[in-house]
C-alpha cells in the first residue's frame, strides 16, 4: 500500500511553503514518520529535517431528500506537514 495518497495544494499549504518551506500532504493513516520521510525523499529528491503529523476528523454531513434526512460522516485522514532543508522546495506542478 503506498503511504502518500496525494500532496496537499491549498491556499494555506501555499502560504506555508513560500514562508516556511513546509509542504503537506495527506498520508495513509498507518504511516509511520519513517516511512514518510523515505518516500518523500525518494519521490521528491529532497532531504527533510521535520516531519508533523495529524489525524483530521471527519465531518459530519447531512442532505435533505425527497425520502427524509440523509446523514452521514466523510472518514478521518492522516496529514503530514515536511520542513525541507534550507534552499530547497518541492514543484508539484512540473508535470503538468
Amino acid at each position: 500500500m503506498a503511504t502518500l495518497v496525494k500532496p496537499l495544494i491549498t491556499e494555506k499549504m501555499s502560504l506555508l511553503s513560500e514562508g516556511k518551506g513546509q509542504y503537506g500532504f495527506r498520508v495513509a493513516l498507518n504511516a509511520t514518520k519513517p516511512e514518510i520521510k523515505a518516500e518523500i525523499e525518494k519521490m521528491y529528491a529532497v532531504e527533510i529535517t521535520k516531519i508533523r503529523t495529524l489525524i483530521v476528523a471527519g465531518k459530519r454531513k447531512s442532505r435533505f431528500t425527497k425520502s427524509g434526512v440523509s446523514n452521514g460522516k466523510a472518514s478521518n485522514y492522516k496529514k503530514a506537514i515536511v520542513s525541507l532543508k534550507v534552499g530547497q522546495t518541492i514543484d508539484f506542478y512540473e508535470n503538468i
